[in-house]
């Protein structure tokens, strides 16, 4: 016998072997082994049809996050016009209202400083009046020094008063 060429009983019971192994793994392994890849195929055919439906979900996803975010950039956009607005308005009122305050601050410091002039005009008038008043008074004592002559000078004082006083009725 030659370890090339094998005997015929040796290959008859090598194919009845076989034979045997293949009939029961055809009856009882196959089946289970074709189940298990069916399911496994199942799983990741499962698994890529989930996977597309999330990628799909992802895509809206941050298309709806996009429109969110153009929609949030022109609100923030329109609140800081709004606000800038405000400022203008509000830095508008306040340059008028201190201008106003600015106007009446001038209109009474103007009468006020009138008011003191014109107080100041009776102080100095006053002072002219009484100054006036004593300097004709030494005049007066000066040149009437005599009884005869104060006489004379209110006599003259009456005649000049009774030219300007207006008639009696």
């Amino acid at each position: 016998m030659s370890l090339i060429t094998p005997d015929f009983g040796l290959l008859f019971w090598m194919v009845l072997i076989f034979g045997v192994v293949f009939f029961i793994l055809a009856k009882a392994g196959f089946p289970i082994i074709t189940g298990m890849v069916d399911k496994r195929s199942e799983a990741i055919e499962k698994s890529l049809k989930d996977a597309r439906e999330i990628e799909e979900k992802m895509t809206r996803i941050n298309e709806e996050s996009r429109e969110i975010m153009d929609q949030a950039r022109r609100e923030q956009n329109a609140l800081i016009a709004e606000a800038t607005e405000t400022k203008k308005h509000i830095i508008e009122q306040a340059r008028e209202q201190a201008r106003e305050e600015a106007q009446k601050i001038v209109s009474d410091a103007r009468i006020q400083i009138s008011a003191e002039k014109e107080s100041a005009l009776r102080d100095v008038r006053k002072e002219v009046s009484l100054l006036s008043v004593a300097i004709a008074e030494k005049i007066l004592r000066r040149e009437l020094s005599s009884d005869k002559d104060l006489q004379d000078y209110v006599s003259t004082l009456l005649d000049e008063a009774e030219d300007v006083a207006p008639p009696e009725k």
